[in-house]
């Protein structure tokens, strides 16, 4: 049965830092390989595709050696060395994109551009002519310039914000979890992964804690915060687990797979 009463056509997918490397901070060429794959193949069936990634700054700092150094504590650290992985990182998913005869571009937003009426306008416009030639925009954070996502959350809210943007119909959170449980499933084996939100509440954001990935900067609460701005602008949003990128498919074919958070206009 589907769970969505609408055709998915504009599809937003964010894979974080924890999906995309290795416990050592290098990338997991595998997953990537088969994230191109399976994103091509979704943009060949006539969808819509836009991917948001993290990982920058976790490729600069591997690429760097810097791992244990006390500058990558620092914004400036971090910044420094998403300068250094954005350039690796999008060199990268050119090369698998381009195995699959898939053209991407780069996107790279901050906060300003999303609030500012006239820059929104130019990124809502560029947005929809990419889509309408059948590229996929690789969108990621201006980490060099803003600090937002550095701070707050690994690009989980820079992906709802796109997705608002741009007027999806689906946005999925690709992570190293199965989805929100009713307790920490690493804690706790009595926890039950939750399929279906309706309501984001204060309870469904107490039951999201704690960080994924020493690389990353996101954990489940931003997800759910996330899910939340999609949630307000009428747009579903899927939690899954990225091990596997071919969920994918799946996802977007309405079987229940993850943490299904449903906006009320789409019950």
């Amino acid at each position: 049965m589907k769970k969505y009463s609408k055709d998915i056509n504009r599809v937003v997918v964010k894979i974080g830092t924890s999906t995309l490397t290795y416990s050592s901070g290098k990338l997991n060429f595998e997953r990537i390989d088969k994230i191109a794959r399976v994103l091509s193949d979704i943009n060949n069936q006539g969808k819509q595709v836009i991917l948001v990634t993290s990982a920058a700054i976790g490729v600069g700092v591997a690429k760097l050696g810097i791992r244990d150094s006390e500058i990558i504590k620092t914004v400036q650290g971090k910044q420094a060395a998403a300068s250094v992985g954005q350039a690796m990182l999008m060199k990268i998913y050119q090369r698998f994109f381009n195995d699959y005869n898939q053209i991407v571009s780069q996107v790279l937003l901050t906060r300003y551009v999303t609030e500012n009426e006239q820059t929104k306008v130019n990124a809502q416009n560029t947005f929809n002519a990419l889509l309408e030639m059948g590229v996929i925009p690789i969108v990621n954070e201006n980490d060099t310039i803003a600090i937002d996502e550095i701070v707050f959350g690994d690009n989980d809210t820079l992906s709802a914000t796109v997705a608002s943007l741009v007027d999806a119909d689906l946005l999925i959170l690709l992570t190293d979890i199965d989805g929100l449980y009713t307790g920490d499933p690493r804690k706790n084996p009595d926890a039950k992964l939750i399929p279906r939100i309706e309501d984001i509440g204060k309870d469904i954001e107490k039951l999201a804690s704690g960080t994924s990935s020493t690389l990353g900067t996101g954990g489940m609460i931003t997800k759910v915060k996330a899910a939340e701005i999609a949630y307000e602008s009428g747009i579903d949003t899927v939690i899954a687990n990225g091990s596997d990128p071919s969920i994918m498919y799946g996802i977007i074919n309405g079987e229940e797979i993850g943490t299904h958070f449903v906006a009320p206009q789409n019950r």
